[in-house]
């Protein structure tokens, strides 16, 4: 699914997951949606977010919180105080017995609004889709709501990660999913993906040294590519970090692009911050062009 991932306008990694994202993850390796799921939940609770976990029905609780307890004593402490929580589908939806897209909507809603009640900023939810076996709900019923739940997100308190187990949906069903969301997460954790378009190059992940070499060669490549219309688009809003290294290397890249009249670099508050401090503002043709997110 790489590369239809990769054309996703909302492509990210886990951490940049905020107030208002609905986001969709797929995994086929255990280890990795374990990956996320404890960095996204290490990231709501330093962020203020109350965070419930409804994790693969399968499994059980005792081990979910015995894995997310071994990653940090924080974890544990968080739960103590009720800023972490464990539920189940079953138990979101009771006392109805079949899903329904207006009753899970229903609860969500609700438990968003103890969230703010109890002091949060918010909530941010981890939900794996084996739930929809496991209530042997029907698919497409599904799959409306994911593409009609818009009402969670705008301009509320609330983000979602819907995580599907590529060896228990169809092909179909996970594209159709990729699409409904206005987020799609990158895979793994640490890694660069770069999508390349006539002029531009969107860079999501991590620009570091363990991938400072696929990072040179991308900004290479779209030099090159876009050196007959003499401008080009970096955007980095969907880099998670940026490491000093790389940081240097994007403006040298731009300050050697004569056969460039403008490079714009698109990106947050910190890596413009660090950009300027590295001497961004003394090329000429490179302008940062600095986007905040609303929440």
């Amino acid at each position: 699914m790489h590369e239809r991932a990769d054309a996703h306008p909302g492509l990210m990694p886990v951490q940049g997951m905020r107030a208002g994202d609905h986001a969709f993850l797929s995994y086929e390796d255990d280890e990795t949606n374990w990956d996320a799921l404890i960095t996204y939940t290490r990231t709501g609770l330093a962020r203020g977010e109350k965070v419930i976990i409804f994790a693969a029905p399968q499994l059980d609780p005792d081990v979910v919180r015995t894995r997310l307890d071994g990653t940090s004593r924080l974890l544990a402490e968080a739960r103590g105080r009720g800023q972490l929580t464990h539920s189940s589908m079953r138990a979101l939806i009771r006392p109805d017995r079949g899903f329904t897209p207006e009753r899970q909507w229903e609860r969500l809603r609700e438990e968003t609004a103890l969230a703010v009640a109890q002091g949060y900023l918010g909530l941010r939810t981890f939900i794996d889709m084996h739930w929809v076996a496991d209530l042997d709900a029907d698919v497409e019923t599904m799959m409306y709501r994911e593409s009609h739940a818009e009402h969670l997100f705008e301009g509320r308190p609330y983000n979602e990660i819907c995580s599907y187990d590529r060896r228990a949906f169809d092909g179909d069903v996970l594209d159709a999913m990729s699409d409904a969301h206005p987020r799609s997460l990158l895979d793994t954790l640490g890694e660069l993906r770069i999508l390349h378009s006539e002029a531009s190059v969107r860079l999501a992940g991590e620009a570091d040294h363990a991938t400072r070499d696929p990072f040179l060669t991308a900004l290479r490549d779209a030099l090159g590519r876009t050196a007959g219309i003499r401008r080009l688009l970096v955007d980095l809003m969907p880099l998670h970090f940026l490491g000093v290294r790389c940081a240097l290397d994007l403006i040298d890249h731009i300050a050697g692009a004569a056969g460039h009249d403008g490079v714009e670099v698109r990106c947050g508050a910190a890596q413009a911050a660090l950009l300027r401090r590295l001497g961004s503002e003394q090329v000429r043709r490179l302008t940062l062009t600095e986007v905040v997110r609303e929440w």
